[in-house]
């Protein structure tokens, strides 16, 4: 079974490069499906996608379903199938310690707010602070860059991926909480309804005898 999943973000899909394999919350809860579905967690293959390119892999066929920090929206549900929610996450913003931005009602006009293409983050930061200017970025590591570079006030995704940059980099910290709900899906080709039922019924069973519970634990120790 072929992934689409992140390397860039901490906790849920980041390249460990001594070992040269992909490492996370999203990665093990994967391998642990892949294993239910086909009796061989090994045969979970992983490829690199961005919120950009993640959909157009998947409709061309390059992998055969997402797990990458993927919000499910209605807008999302046109193109693609949903598995039920397997991670509830919402989007915040980070900042440099001291900074005068405390919660999103301090995004005014003038300040600049990095965000990753193709995500609802830079969607739903214009919605809830239109005078601010949001600069879109290629990847999560790249948006980091630049805020820390000073090219923008803050940085905007979803909290458990701020978390993870945070707890690498300690002059950096989450404000004002989270100001929308994040619920992260699978995502699969139209038509697999059979596949889409199967994972739901495997997700079901992981929370039920302990197995999520012990993923979860493992990356976001919260």
């Amino acid at each position: 079974m072929i992934w689409g999943v992140k390397y860039d973000t901490k906790l849920f899909g980041l390249m460990n490069i001594e070992k040269r394999e992909v490492e996370g919350f999203d990665i093990d809860i994967a391998k642990e499906i892949t294993k239910r579905l086909l009796g061989d967690e090994k045969k979970a293959e992983f490829v690199e996608v961005t919120s950009k390119t993640r959909i157009p892999l998947l409709k061309n066929g390059n992998i055969d379903a997402i797990i990458a920090t993927m919000t499910i929206s209605d807008e999302r549900k046109k193109q693609v199938d949903f598995s039920d929610v397997y991670f509830d996450a919402g989007q915040s913003l980070l900042v440099k310690k001291g900074s005068d931005i405390k919660s999103i009602d301090d995004l005014k006009a003038g300040k600049i707010v990095l965000a990753v293409k193709g995500s609802t983050s830079a969607v739903n930061v214009r919605k809830k602070a239109p005078d601010v200017t949001v600069l879109e970025l290629e990847n999560y590591a790249e948006a980091f860059t630049a805020l820390q570079s000073g090219q923008g006030d803050a940085m905007t995704t979803d909290n458990s991926i701020l978390l993870g940059m945070a707890s690498e980099n300690p002059d950096y910290e989450l404000v004002g909480g989270n100001f929308t709900e994040e619920p992260y899906g699978i995502a699969f080709n139209k038509g697999q309804t059979d596949l889409v039922n199967e994972v739901n019924r495997l997700l079901s069973d992981m929370k039920k005898d302990g197995t999520y519970d012990k993923i979860y634990k493992k990356w976001i120790k919260d």
